[in-house]
C-alpha cells in the first residue's frame, strides 16, 4: 500500500509553495487533482528556458520549473469564475479529503469556494489555505512572493557578505519552505479527523513559515537583545565554522566543540594554537574572530582541498567541497540515495526529477504519473470520477468552464 492511500486532494495551487506542498502528499500516494486554468494552466508552465517536449497553448514546451513540482498529479482544466467550473469545484469538493488553495486572502469566498463554503458541502475535508501573510492581520490581503518575504522576514539582512550587500538566497527557501510546512500540518488535521470526524481550516503564510525558519537566530535576538547581523558562511555561534579557500579549490570545515577545535589544530599543523588563550575556548577563538581567521586562511592555503579534507575526515572533522550543483548529482552518495529520478514524460521523453527525501521501509514514495499536461485528464476526471457524459464535457467546453 502507499503511505496515503485512499487520500484525495483536491490542488487549486500555482506557482510554487502550494505545488511542492501537493506533490509531497502525491509522492506519498495521495491522489492529487490539479486544477488549471483553461488555456494557459499554471503559471509557472511559461517560467523557462529550459522547455522540454511539445509545444502547446502559448508555451514552447513543458518547463523545468513546472516539471520540479508538479509529478504525481492529474490536470483538469476549469474555469473558477464560471457558475458551470464552480460547480465542477463543488462536486470534487464532496469527493474530496484536502483542499490546497494558495488564492490571495478573500479570492475564493468572492467565487463560493473559501474555507466556509466547502466546509458546508463536505465537514470532513481539511482545506489548506496559503497565502503571503495569512487570513488575519493588516496585511492579510496582500499578494505574496518568496524574494519579497526574504527581505520583509529579515533572511536577507543575515545573508551575503560580512561588508557586502544583502542577498537573497539562491533557491525560493521561503516558498519551497511553506510548502513543506503545509503537508505537515495537512498530515497533523488529517490525523486530527481521525478522532474527531470532522476537518479544519490549515492557514499557512510564507511569513509565519519565514519566521519559523529564523530559528537559533531569532532566539539570538530575542534572548539576547542584539540585532544578528550578516556573517558571511561564517558561524555566529561556532568558530571555526565557514568556507576556507585551499590551494586549488573552496571547501567548508567545523570545529563544532574544543575538543574538535584541538583536533583541527593537530591536522593542520599548528598544535600550539590549542593553547593560546586567544582561542582555547570557543567564546575565545568568538572574540577573537578575525585573528584566527587570519592564522587559519593563511595555512589552508599551502594544500590542495583533497589534502585537507582527507586528513580532517581521517581525524572525524565535519568538512566538505563547495561542490556544483552538477557535481552533486554525480556524487557516489547522492547515487547510491537516488537523488535524481529518471521518469517517461508524454511528450518530453526521458526527464530527470530530484528524487524523494523521505524513505519509508514499508510505504516508499514513488513516481505513479509524471508532471501532467495542460488539461490532460479533464475528460477522464468528469466522466469517470464525477459522472458528466461525454456531450456534457462538450457542452461545457462551448461554455468555456472548461
Amino acid at each position: 500500500m502507499k503511505a496515503l492511500e485512499n487520500i484525495r486532494v483536491l490542488d487549486i495551487t500555482r506557482a510554487l509553495a502550494g505545488p511542492y506542498c501537493t506533490m509531497m502528499l502525491g509522492d506519498l500516494g495521495a491522489d492529487v487533482i490539479k486544477i488549471e486554468r483553461p488555456g494557459r494552466g499554471d503559471e509557472s508552465r511559461g517560467w523557462g528556458p529550459p522547455f522540454v517536449g511539445e509545444p502547446y497553448g502559448p508555451y514552447p514546451g513543458e518547463s523545468a520549473y513546472f516539471i520540479s513540482t508538479n509529478r504525481n498529479k492529474l490536470s483538469i482544466t476549469v474555469n473558477l469564475k464560471s457558475s458551470e467550473g464552480q460547480d465542477i469545484i463543488h462536486r470534487l469538493v464532496k469527493i474530496s479529503d484536502v483542499m490546497v488553495e494558495n488564492f490571495r486572502t478573500g479570492v475564493l469566498d468572492k467565487m463560493g469556494l473559501g474555507y466556509e463554503d466547502v466546509h458546508a458541502l463536505n465537514p470532513r475535508l481539511v482545506y489548506c489555505s496559503i497565502s503571503g501573510y495569512g487570513r488575519t492581520g493588516p496585511h492579510a490581503e496582500r499578494p505574496g512572493y518568496d524574494a519579497i518575504l526574504q527581505a520583509e522576514g529579515g533572511m536577507m539582512s543575515i545573508t551575503g557578505p560580512v561588508e557586502g550587500p544583502p542577498s537573497r538566497v539562491g533557491i525560493p527557501i521561503i516558498d519551497i519552505n511553506t510548502g513543506m510546512f503545509a503537508a505537515t500540518a495537512i498530515l497533523a488535521a488529517l490525523r486530527a479527523r481521525d478522532t474527531t470526524g470532522e476537518g479544519q481550516l490549515v492557514d499557512m503564510s510564507l511569513l509565519d513559515a519565514h519566521v519559523a525558519l529564523l530559528a537559533n537566530v531569532a532566539s539570538n535576538c530575542l534572548i539576547g537583545g542584539e540585532e544578528p547581523r550578516r556573517y558571511g558562511n561564517a558561524h555566529p555561534n561556532l568558530t571555526p565554522y565557514e568556507a576556507f579557500q585551499a590551494r586549488d579549490h573552496w571547501f567548508v570545515l567545523g570545529a563544532a566543540n574544543d575538543r574538535q577545535w584541538g583536533l583541527l589544530c593537530e591536522v593542520i599543523g599548528h598544535p600550539e594554537l590549542k593553547d593560546d588563550p586567544r582561542f582555547a575556548k570557543n567564546s575565545d577563538r568568538l572574540a577573537n574572530r578575525d585573528a584566527l581567521m587570519e592564522v587559519l586562511s593563511e595555512t589552508l592555503l599551502t594544500r590542495d582541498a583533497d589534502e585537507w579534507l582527507a586528513a580532517l575526515k581521517k581525524a572525524g572533522l565535519p568538512c566538505g567541497l563547495i561542490n556544483t550543483i552538477p557535481d552533486v548529482f554525480a556524487h557516489p552518495q547522492a547515487k547510491a540515495r537516488n537523488l535524481a529520478l529518471e521518469i517517461e514524460h508524454p511528450t518530453a521523453g526521458t526527464v530527470q526529477l530530484t528524487g524523494f527525501p523521505y524513505k519509508l521501509s514499508q510505504t516508499p514514495a514513488e513516481v505513479h504519473h509524471p508532471p501532467p499536461l495542460l488539461g490532460e485528464h479533464t475528460q477522464e476526471i468528469l466522466v469517470e470520477l464525477l459522472g458528466y457524459s461525454p456531450d456534457d464535457v462538450s457542452k461545457l467546453k462551448e461554455q468555456g468552464a472548461i
